[in-house]
């Protein structure tokens, strides 16, 4: 269906814009009147040639979940009515891939369902544990309590993702760097020295002879080695997608030297925030610990 832009005035006078999908813009005006919204132009939204495309359209980080989380929580404690806080926060949203999600969330909503059901339909940027928190909150009366404490929660797990990517940087970088540096002498500074040794005549020592030969080799092999190690990637990436490959490699990288007591600790901790945040919102604690469990991101502290 066509969406439709529309600008109008509230019962206090109070200019308000929106866009909403709809057969025509007859029932864009019915819906408006019945929103005591008195509208002054309705006009169909230009086509975006890249619409259609998801390559070029943005993003929804954890940064707009948050704001827009804040936003809602704060118009429900205003005493706004759900679809018309939804209308309000989704129309002056930034992000038109977020935006079309909460016109989409408003209209599911408009049509019978609840919001954890309207949210649970885009379950790519509101997982299991957001839904069933908004249902708790729906349930209870107390949807901005709830909204308040999950934008609080995301905002803490945004900040351990960044202290933990911090702390695996340098590492990372030593690793990489030292790789970089010894596959640069085997291949370009290793076989100028070879030729003086040569000159020089004389058997060489076995630790020099050992370096000789390891840069000949990797001469030599360069491109299978390259193809192997392009191969053991795409395979990788292949055994990670299947369930049995992703146990496997959740269970490695829990009992690794360097990453593995970091990975725990991240794991514990975000086991406790969940939990803590589920029950205090209400959520019974077998319900809780099953949503924790999926929400884990590791098969080995899900199991």
């Amino acid at each position: 269906m066509p969406i439709y832009i529309w600008e109008g005035k509230n019962r206090q006078g109070a200019t308000q814009k929106g866009q909403m999908e709809a057969p025509n813009d007859e029932f864009v005006r019915n819906h408006l009147h019945r929103q005591r919204i008195t509208p002054k132009k309705i006009k169909l939204k230009p086509k975006d040639l890249l619409e259609g495309i998801a390559l070029f359209q943005p993003k929804i980080k954890e940064k707009d979940i948050v704001i827009f989380t804040r936003q809602f929580s704060t118009m429900i404690d205003a005493g706004v009515p759900i679809v018309q806080g939804l209308d309000i926060v989704a129309s002056q949203n930034e992000n038109p891939s977020l935006k079309k999600i909460l016109f989409q969330v408003k209209e599911d909503i408009e049509t019978g369902s609840t919001m954890a059901e309207a949210l649970g339909k885009h379950p790519k940027h509101f997982d299991e544990l957001y839904v069933n928190l908004v249902a708790a909150g729906e349930v209870g009366g107390i949807l901005d309590v709830i909204l308040n404490r999950l934008a609080n929660y995301i905002e803490k797990s945004m900040a351990l993702k960044r202290k933990v990517k911090s702390a695996m940087v340098y590492p990372i970088t030593v690793l990489v760097v030292a790789i970089v540096v010894v596959a640069v002498l085997l291949i370009f500074v290793i076989p100028i020295f070879q030729k003086m040794f040569e000159d020089f005549g004389g058997t060489l020592p076995a630790p020099t002879q050992f370096v000789i030969n390891l840069s000949e080799a990797l001469r030599a092999n360069f491109l299978y080695l390259a193809g192997g190690i392009t191969a053991f990637i795409f395979g990788f990436k292949y055994l990670k997608g299947t369930n049995k490959g992703t146990i496997i490699f959740d269970d490695l990288i829990l009992k690794s030297p360097i990453f593995g007591p970091l990975l725990r600790k991240v794991a514990v901790a975000k086991f406790t925030r969940t939990l803590g945040t589920m029950v205090s919102s209400g959520v019974p604690i077998l319900d809780a610990l099953d949503i924790t469990a999926k929400t884990a991101g590791n098969k080995t502290v899900e199991k």
